[in-house]
């Protein structure tokens, strides 16, 4: 009896260990402790991945340019990468001064907008988060799971794209009107608060914990702005992920947003439009925009050779009239001298310049660079799937755009992709 009675015990320790099991897996799933548990399961399974794929530099450009291969040169389109809207710009850098700006006018040395409801962003998600709290300022009264539901779906989709969230403004706040620039300033910023707007801007964000060995702890980050002080030298930003009203150094503000090629989003009333335009000055053209910003690019990177992130902005900016060879020479630039290990995750214009200029070896070493960092980022899927279909590997093209349109089921790029390689979803 005595033995028998064991016997079961020993029997049931498995059947125990799996209910738990089942139980842990069913109460993961729980909203409430899913965005407890899903961050720290995220940074775990990255840190295995970094282990076993060890993280190493940018890689630098592979040379020579290698030259098509007569496979299929057809060239992608995109729904949200800006392409260009004019004739090629000359070669020579432009000057700041050709470009009509507004006329400096006086502004308050301080201005302090109401700050809208604050919300602490889930994971990843620090853009829906930042623009729900844009949009609050103008009465919506959604949360950043509405926006993330359509330009994000899966929690982690670690990237949203500055055309992403202004695309959910114009679709699903059509009462409100949505604008992107690049090349912004200081200056500018004031300005756009001085006149009532918030500001939203894309900048550098420093991780507090690795997420592989020797991690470089950068990325990026989305902050709204809305006010300043010029006594203490500090804007006031709306943070999702330090937390509201969290005073930013003018200069610590101007170094990290540098980085995004000054990029901010602009949402406003329609009647608010005049001013915006009047504000923006020529700016408010995104093709004489673009110039001012290649022009200021380019001067930064003469003034300090050795900015990677000012030859990487020129290269953006040529990337936007065309200019795929040249900027492409920017970009091997700017990866010479070094760029942060998630630079790929948030920023793309080197996938289109070593695409257009046939350059398909570099395009398909970046891809799989920023794959080996973040395996579900649906730009580098699309891009690395456009380098295989350029190579003649159509059925691996496809099987790329098929993991991008999983990494992002809204992903209309993805779908686009896939229909005009001719294969189902």
């Amino acid at each position: 009896m005595r033995k028998r009675t064991k016997t079961k015990n020993i029997w049931l320790i498995p059947s125990s260990l799996a209910l738990l099991v089942i139980l842990a897996v069913l109460a993961y799933q729980l909203p409430p402790i899913h965005r407890r548990l899903a961050w720290r399961m995220d940074l775990a399974m990255t840190y295995l991945r970094g282990i076993v794929y060890p993280v190493g530099p940018v890689p630098i450009p592979l040379k020579p340019i290698d030259q098509p291969t007569g496979s299929p040169t057809s060239e992608p389109l995109s729904t949200v990468t800006a392409t260009a809207h004019t004739s090629p710009l000359p070669p020579t850098p432009l000057s700041p001064a050709l470009i009509p700006l507004p006329s400096p006018t006086t502004i308050p040395a301080a201005v302090t907008l109401p700050a809208p409801a604050y919300e602490q962003q889930t994971m990843n998600n620090c853009g829906p988060a930042s623009l729900a709290m844009v949009l609050r300022f103008y009465g919506w009264d959604g949360q950043q799971a509405d926006i993330a539901s359509l330009i994000k779906p899966l929690d982690d989709d670690r990237n949203v794209n500055v055309e992403e969230l202004v695309y959910y403004v114009r679709n699903r706040a059509g009462w409100l009107k949505a604008e992107f620039r690049v090349g912004g300033s200081l200056d500018l910023l004031k300005r756009l608060m001085a006149a009532g707007l918030p500001v939203m801007v894309e900048e550098s964000f420093y991780i507090e914990k690795p997420f592989w060995p020797n991690d470089d702890l950068w990325a990026a980050h989305y902050l709204l702005l809305t006010g300043y002080d010029d006594a203490s030298q500090t804007f006031t930003g709306q943070d999702s992920f330090h937390g509201a009203d969290q005073k930013v150094a003018y200069a610590t503000l101007d170094n990290y947003w540098h980085i995004f090629n000054r990029v901010y989003i602009l949402v406003y009333r329609p009647e608010q439009e005049e001013a915006v335009k009047s504000i923006l000055g020529g700016d408010w053209d995104p093709n004489l925009n673009r110039q001012h910003a290649l022009a200021t690019a380019q001067a930064e990177a003469q003034s300090n050779p050795k900015d990677a992130f000012a030859w990487f902005n020129v290269g953006s900016n040529l990337v936007f009239f065309g200019r795929y060879a040249e900027a492409a020479s920017t970009y091997d630039t700017a990866r010479d001298l070094g760029l942060p290990q998630r630079m790929l995750r948030y920023q793309f214009g080197p996938f289109f310049a070593y695409f257009h200029s046939s350059r398909t070896e570099d395009l398909l070493a970046l891809t799989e660079y920023a794959l080996q960092r973040t395996p579900n980022a649906e730009e580098a899927l699309l891009w690395h799937g456009w380098a295989l279909y350029r190579k003649g590997d159509t059925a691996g093209a496809a099987a790329d755009f098929r993991r991008a349109l999983k990494a992002n089921p809204n992903g209309q790029d993805a779908k686009n992709a896939l229909n005009f390689v001719g294969a189902s979803p």
